[in-house]
């Protein structure tokens, strides 16, 4: 009689945690779902930033100016020795150390960064007479000072993703997208020749200040007190940055570099057309891998369930990127032929074969995050250099004979051959025992 008037409590119990179980995974989703639209934001305002510019100032102005914020970006990316990512893992679950692990980490960033771009300043007129302007003492001094400031921005980017704070990357990055567009229309007005470089600094500098007040007065406070306090050492944090920055370097290496080859193989016009086409996928790219750095934050905070959010997050990362994946395939040509013609009809095949490709890296994104979660260094940078290698030797060999065609089929093939490569080891990497080693290749 007792077992069966408790039957139905034990039924309702076991539907509750039933109905429960999907929540579970609700900050998981959410917040890359919030990363993933932070991350698209940025491009298409980012890409408006620009289309603005050239309306407002001429086009050596835009040169120069579009030349030397890209080489202060890519220095403070490569000063930052991707603390970034080190934030997103360890920050979740650092306690009372999370405020000291971010001021390191900046200060690391900044000064690294600044000594880059010092030594730029230095080399980089008497390569290039278009950079001359550099050698001017209050330039060289914006220039070096921009770089570092944006290394914060991309650490702050981290720190805040790390303590679950994804909204405020959002909000972040709309209020530098806001903010540089209003002191450009100023400038434009004003007639300010440098007014280019004076927004983009002034929005980067209302976008930093605004973060970090968030950062040290409200996130950082709330997670002092970590549920289950992470016991890495700092040589430990080293050792796990150094390994996934040499993977990224490969990957930026391989990525920056195509332009390049396009450019001494098939001409500059073809190089315009890959260029554009790129920064396309990339967008689809980076959505993905913004969504990957939710499941790094969840996974560290909660490593017994690390397989079960790799899983959900490979649905739902499939679910956003599909629909956008078919959607740039369809429209490739009108999307191209907002810059004209000859981009619509010379672009358009390589563009549907790259974005193809990104429907193929979602394993590859999700298998990276779940290394880094489980800090298997070797097979963290032994993945991205595998895939940077497989891609510049697949472009090589296919691109003089096939032209942008081949580009974009190297890029297909790479994504698909590495995801069947981590489907068939799927049992070794993905592994629903937290303390079973993570192997991707065989030992």
């Amino acid at each position: 009689m007792r077992g069966k008037t408790g039957a139905p409590f034990v039924r309702v119990r076991q539907r509750l945690q039933n109905t429960a179980a999907p929540a579970a995974g609700a900050p998981l989703v959410r917040n890359g779902r919030i990363l993933a639209a932070s991350a698209v934001l940025a491009a298409v305002l980012g890409a408006l930033f620009w289309l603005l510019a050239a309306r407002w100032f001429s086009t050596a102005q835009v040169g120069r100016s579009y030349a030397l914020l890209s080489a202060a970006m890519l220095l403070a990316t490569l000063g930052s020795l991707n603390l970034g990512d080190v934030l997103v893992r360890f920050l979740p679950t650092a306690g009372e150390r999370g405020r000291r692990l971010v001021v390191r980490c900046y200060l690391v960033a900044t000064t690294v960064g600044a000594a880059v771009a010092a030594a730029f300043v230095l080399v980089a007129p008497r390569i290039s007479s278009g950079l001359a302007e550099l050698r001017e003492p209050l330039s060289a001094v914006l220039f070096i000072a921009a770089t570092a400031g944006y290394a914060v921005f991309v650490l702050q980017d981290g720190a805040l993703t790390g303590l679950r704070r994804p909204g405020w990357v959002l909000v972040e990055n709309l209020v530098f997208a806001v903010a540089k567009a209003a002191g450009l229309a100023v400038c434009a007005a004003l007639a300010v020749a440098a007014g280019i470089l004076l927004s983009w600094a002034a929005g980067l500098a209302l976008a930093v200040t605004a973060a970090n007040v968030v950062l040290f007065a409200r996130a950082l406070p709330a997670a002092r007190h970590s549920p289950a306090p992470d016991t890495a050492r700092p040589r430990r944090m080293a050792s796990y940055a150094a390994a996934d920055y040499i993977g990224q370097l490969g990957q930026v290496a391989a990525s920056k570099s195509l332009p390049l080859l396009v450019l001494a193989t098939l001409g500059a016009e073809q190089a315009a057309y890959y260029s554009l086409a790129y920064l396309v996928t990339d967008t689809l790219y980076q959505a993905a891998y913004a969504m990957g750095q939710s499941l790094t934050v969840e996974g560290a905070a909660d490593p017994d369930h690390l397989a079960e959010h790799a899983r959900r997050m490979l649905r739902h990362t499939a679910i956003i990127i599909t629909p956008a994946t078919a959607a740039v395939v369809a429209a490739a040509p009108w999307i191209l032929s907002l810059f004209g013609a000859d981009y619509a009809e010379h672009g358009t095949t390589v563009l549907r074969l790259m974005a193809l490709s990104a429907l193929p890296n979602i394993l590859f994104g999700v298998a990276v995050h779940v290394a880094r979660v489980r800090q298997a260094l070797i097979s963290l940078t032994g993945l991205q250099l595998a895939f940077a290698s497989l891609l510049l030797a697949l472009v090589l060999a296919l691109m003089p004979r096939y032209g942008l065609t081949g580009v974009g089929a190297a890029w297909l093939a790479t994504a698909s051959a590495v995801a069947l490569a981590l489907t068939a080891t799927a049992p070794r990497w993905l592994s629903a025992d937290p303390h079973r080693p993570y192997r991707f290749f065989r030992s």
